[in-house]
């Protein structure tokens, strides 16, 4: 499977997590609605990539049940164990784990600021986003696939 970082910024704070490549057209493609937080942008995803969003909250659950009370000693261990793409989901909590969300894995690194309405490419080899495009959303068991059309509004901006 082709992975990529994704590291989602709201005003909450940071997530982090490797998802295969085929997410990226779907985050983007939210983007468009302006959501505010991550699970608005999740919410939206939902939609156009059904699995995402129940990866990353369920990574997210993990996470806060094993990271609590400000002790980080399981994702410490993670970070010095596991490869970069096979670390699980996390919250930028300190300077170590603020690192590995700025890692690029495999084939990139993509950032998505809410707050700021960017998203940076900080490398991606999978392809090159683009402001407006079309995604086919993935079949579920009450709907077929169908094209979508979506462009990100002006107040976003691309980097690079």
């Amino acid at each position: 499977m082709n992975v990529m970082r994704f590291t989602i910024v709201d005003s909450s704070g940071t997530v982090s997590f490797v998802g295969p490549c085929e997410a990226m057209q779907p985050l983007v493609a939210a983007c468009a609605e302006n959501p505010e937080t991550l699970e608005d942008l999740l919410a939206i995803v939902d939609r156009y990539f059904p699995q995402l969003r129940d990866e990353v909250l369920s990574g997210l659950a993990v996470f806060d049940e094993h990271n609590s009370n400000r002790v980080f000693d399981d994702i410490h261990a993670a970070l010095d164990l596991l490869k970069p793409y096979e670390l699980p989901t996390f919250r930028v909590v300190d300077k170590r784990t603020s690192s590995a969300s700025l890692q690029p894995v495999k084939a990139g690194l993509i950032i998505f600021n809410l707050p700021a309405r960017r998203i940076i490419q900080v490398q991606n080899s999978y392809v090159e986003i683009q402001r407006s495009g079309r995604l086919i959303t993935h079949p579920t068991a009450a709907s077929t696939s169908r094209m979508l059309h979506y462009e990100l509004p002006k107040e976003w901006s691309l980097v690079p």
